[in-house]
């Protein structure tokens, strides 16, 4: 936690803002978060040059509804997106289309995941994903990371430069493609990347690990047991996994690296706002699950880079180990853009930590959750309060309770419901839950 107190320069008036929003994608996927091998260099540099937070979460570990809470700043309880729909809040009360209305030019390129893309919303718009390899209409295909450089490229070329502008590059990897046997699909030239490598297995990747979740996650139904298989049950497969999944993230990398480069190249880049992070986190077969969705670190933390150009050089390369949060964005946004953060968004403005100022309410707890797909056996919903020492889960659809010590227990190994029965510990928890859920509203 940072101790000094410099303050922001206030030397940028209308920042334009650069989103570069990955897919699946863990806090600890970046070689500058500590990877032993993984090569990210283009957004190390950007965490040298901003500010990383090491424990920033999100309040739904899922695409759709993550991406809405990015949008609207709120939980899912309060957008209405559950799924893959689009959100219920006006769009007049998202970052986007405040921006807009205060002359912003926006685009949107990539991932959209939240029913039906409003491309009139946006002044350059391109929505696709799915597939890693996309086919366009002379025949030929083009990979989709390729197309987000592409696509962001453009907008950056014929944007015009008399009007302050919002770009969100929504990548798809290093999302799987579902159905398809091979699941990650690199680019060619990637393909030597990573081959000398012996991919270390979890911890917790262990049958053992898988034994000790709720009997209704082990259930052979469960998306996150199905999807196990279809990626790491055999050590073989879980290499050639893993190191696609690392390809596509380097992948990634690449591309931030040119969207930096451009916005340097336009002389443009010490007045933009450049956020980077992801829409959940990632199981890489820890518990025996694969995918996000449920309460576990693996899922819930990502990472979050924020290099706002008001930042004074004694705060570049630090970081802070407090909560942010999914739905901080949307009013940290607006806050540096010189915007009324609408009333009805409930994340608050993280320059208040990265500004170095003594801050004596920050959160230490957030309310998680998660809602039921298809059914219980499939994904189950899940809830939880969150905290760094301790953690609460709930299972509505089983009215079941666990809770973990996380400081003695990182790993969520060790389920303490049953010790903790009727200790003081538990018994708060339970409350400044429900608590929490309320105001979550």
């Amino acid at each position: 936690m940072l101790a000094f107190s410099t303050a922001l320069h206030a030397t940028v008036k209308k920042p334009n803002v650069v989103i570069l929003y990955a897919d699946d994608w863990r806090f600890d996927t970046l070689g500058v978060a500590g990877h032993p091998f993984l090569k990210t260099p283009n957004i190390d540099k950007l965490a040298a040059d901003g500010f990383r937070f090491t424990h920033s979460c999100v309040t739904t570990a899922i695409c759709g509804v993550s991406r809405s809470s990015l949008f609207t700043g709120q939980w899912m309880s309060r957008h209405g997106n559950r799924s893959f729909r689009f959100f219920k809040t006006p769009w007049s009360e998202t970052f986007p289309g405040v921006l807009r209305q205060d002359g912003y030019y926006l685009g949107h390129v990539g991932k959209w995941h939240g029913g039906k893309f409003p491309k009139d919303k946006f002044d350059f718009g391109r929505a696709y994903s799915g597939y890693h390899w996309i086919k366009r209409k002379d025949g030929s295909k083009i990979h989709v990371t390729q197309k987000n450089e592409d696509d962001a490229m453009e907008f950056l070329e014929k944007r015009p430069r008399d009007k302050p502008f919002l770009l969100t590059v929504a990548f798809f990897a290093t999302h799987a493609e579902d159905h398809n046997p091979k699941q990650f699909l690199p680019q060619p030239g990637s393909m030597d990347l990573y081959k000398d490598i012996d991919v270390p297995l979890p911890k917790t990747a262990t049958e053992a690990a898988m034994k000790r979740l709720p009997e209704f996650l082990q259930n052979e139904k469960n998306e996150g047991r199905i999807r196990w298989r279809w990626r790491f049950d055999t050590p073989e497969k879980y290499q050639t996994m893993m190191k696609n999944y690392y390809r596509l993230a380097t992948e990634v990398d690449s591309v931030c690296g040119e969207v930096i480069a451009k916005l340097k190249e336009q002389g443009v880049y010490d007045q933009t706002l450049i956020i980077f992070t992801a829409d959940n986190g990632y199981y890489h077969g820890e518990h025996g699950l694969a995918d996000k969705w449920y309460p576990h670190q693996e899922s819930i933390r990502v990472p979050l880079i924020i290099r706002d150009p008001r930042m004074d050089s004694a705060i570049r390369g630090k970081t802070d180990d407090r909560f942010a949060l999914n739905v901080d964005l949307a009013p940290t946004i607006l806050a540096a853009t010189g915007n009324k953060v609408p009333d009805g968004m409930q994340g608050r403005d993280l320059e208040v930590l990265y500004s170095g100022k003594n801050v004596e309410d920050w959160r230490t707890e957030f309310f998680y959750e998660h809602g039921i797909i298809s059914n219980k056996n499939r994904i189950p919903a899940s809830e939880a309060l969150v905290r760094k020492g301790w953690k609460y889960f709930y299972w509505p659809d089983y009215g079941r309770e666990q809770l973990f010590h996380i400081t003695e227990d990182p790993f969520e190994e060790k389920d303490l419901i049953k010790e903790k029965e009727g200790s003081v510990i538990l018994k708060e928890m339970r409350a400044r839950f429900k608590e929490l859920k309320e105001v979550a509203k």
